[in-house]
């Protein structure tokens, strides 16, 4: 009689090098051109959203517990086919380490993990509308390539714009800092004034700069509020600055990207923005590459 730990190890051999196998699960898996492909993945998001669904009602207060067992059960039902799919995806990926660390398995690691971790930290598998960023795939599905490139555009200039965006945010932080202990100063002494503290106007000051404006802090003295419309007037001049940055740095790639790509007339290579001399051959640039 055969061993059967010996029969369950070469089954699994068998399962691992099974190329046959691991081809066919790529193609449904990974490829959406195939109409088998396609409809795997039209069914993954309807499983993404139907899972997004249960995890928000199912968080909502005065259900029955009949309902709260159900969307328990769904819940269950959901993440394991989701872990399923992820290690079947390691299984027929031809680089599985590539396909781990990429943006959508890192993604769809973290949309099966939130349950597993909820058996212990109860709050945390609320965490599973993560799976909301697997609803990107619809781009690839639906053939919405170019609003990808656009994503990627729009991403670049917030990399780009970062340092700027950062020396503005501090300038900001000084800012509320300053206006919230200039108006603890004028209303700390008055009298049932709501800024009792320094922390306390600068919550203020972040509130009404960020046009936000709650109510829950007001000035009650004929300076505090002199300077609370003057704090609100500034809040509208300079929250507009990081979109102007944005928007700046947005169109400079997206003119880059669609101005005519000009080459060297002496070599013929592509010449760099703002080139004066060829990177290959030297010729000097007589109108230089805008």
């Amino acid at each position: 009689m055969r061993n059967p730990i010996t029969i369950v190890r070469q089954a699994w051999q068998r399962f691992i090098h099974n190329d046959s196998l691991r081809r066919k699960l790529y193609i449904t898996i990974f490829q959406s051109d195939t109409p088998v492909g396609k409809a795997f993945d039209i069914a993954l998001l309807w499983c993404i959203l139907l899972s997004i669904l249960v995890v928000i009602v199912e968080s909502m207060r005065g259900l029955p517990p009949l309902a709260k067992q159900i969307f328990t059960i769904l819940e269950y039902v959901f993440t394991f086919f989701f872990t399923l799919e992820y290690l079947l995806r390691l299984y027929c990926s031809p680089q599985p380490r590539k396909y781990a660390f990429s943006f959508f398995g890192i993604i769809d690691l973290l949309s099966t993990l939130p349950l597993y971790v909820g058996w212990v930290f109860g709050p945390v598998r609320y965490l599973m509308v993560v799976r909301t960023f697997r609803l990107i795939r619809i781009f690839r599905v639906f053939k919405l390539f170019s609003f990808l490139e656009e994503g990627d555009l729009l991403l670049r200039s917030l990399i780009l714009s970062s340092r700027k965006i950062m020396v503005f945010f501090l300038f900001m932080v000084i800012m509320v800092i300053a206006m919230g202990t200039l108006m603890f100063m004028v209303e700390g002494g008055a009298p049932d004034t709501p800024f009792v503290d320094i922390p306390t106007s600068i919550y203020w000051a972040v509130v009404t700069m960020s046009t936000v404006g709650y109510g829950d802090i007001a000035p009650v003295t004929t300076i505090g509020r002199m300077l609370s419309a003057v704090v609100m007037l500034m809040g509208y001049t300079i929250l507009a600055v990081p979109t102007g940055i944005v928007s700046a740095q947005f169109v400079h790639d997206h003119g880059k990207l669609t101005r005519p790509e000009q080459k060297c007339k002496e070599c013929g290579s592509p010449l760099p923005h703002h080139a004066h001399f060829c990177p290959y051959c030297g010729t000097e640039v007589k109108t230089p590459v805008s």
